[in-house]
């Protein structure tokens, strides 16, 4: 009898300003792999929150003008070292994760089509973190939480984070259409 665990090894660390630079250098080199599909490269997830905990993998968000082009430069992405994991759940998604020599996982790439929600949504969490830090804050410890509970489980940890980030999305999302108009 096999369980569905999964015993990727949960570090939640404090923030690393080194962060914002090592997803710059990335950043640039991934747009250089996309070439002319790529519309903007955007620095997600908890690494791009200053002052909170998180894993020490940065999530890049990359928009493109057409998703099925992604496809075509899938062998320049793999030349820096990530692997192409395909939609991997999330319609419309390009997925590719890196790791380094030790085999630590060190980042992740999301690839969107321009107008996708999916953009909207990792952009607004984002910025309402940085914009809320008591609520970032909450997020941070939650993690920390979840990271000492769960050290060799990965899905019961993101399990943990679930409804926390379901209702931080719905007050991003109301920041933000406060911030529109």
């Amino acid at each position: 009898m096999s369980k569905n665990v999964n015993f990727f090894r949960v570090e939640v660390v404090p923030y690393n300003q080194n962060w914002q630079e090592v997803f710059a250098t990335e950043s640039k080199q991934i747009a250089l792999a996309f070439s002319e599909n790529v519309v903007a490269v955007h620095h997600i997830g908890s690494t791009a929150i200053p002052q909170i905990h998180a894993k020490p993998i940065i999530d890049i968000l990359v928009e493109v003008k057409d998703i099925t082009k992604v496809d075509e430069h899938n062998s320049a992405i793999e030349a820096l070292g990530y692997e192409v994991m395909g939609e991997y759940g999330i319609l419309g998604r390009r997925y590719f994760r890196k790791h380094n020599q030790a085999g630590i996982r060190t980042h992740h790439i999301h690839a969107f089509e321009v107008g996708s929600v999916q953009i909207e949504r990792h952009l607004t969490f984002r910025d309402y973190m940085i914009a809320h830090p008591e609520d970032a804050q909450k997020y941070s410890d939650l993690k920390c939480e979840l990271a000492k509970k769960y050290p060799d489980n990965i899905e019961s940890y993101m399990d943990g984070k679930d409804g926390f980030i379901t209702q931080m999305d719905i007050k991003a999302a109301q920041w933000r259409a406060l911030q529109i108009g």
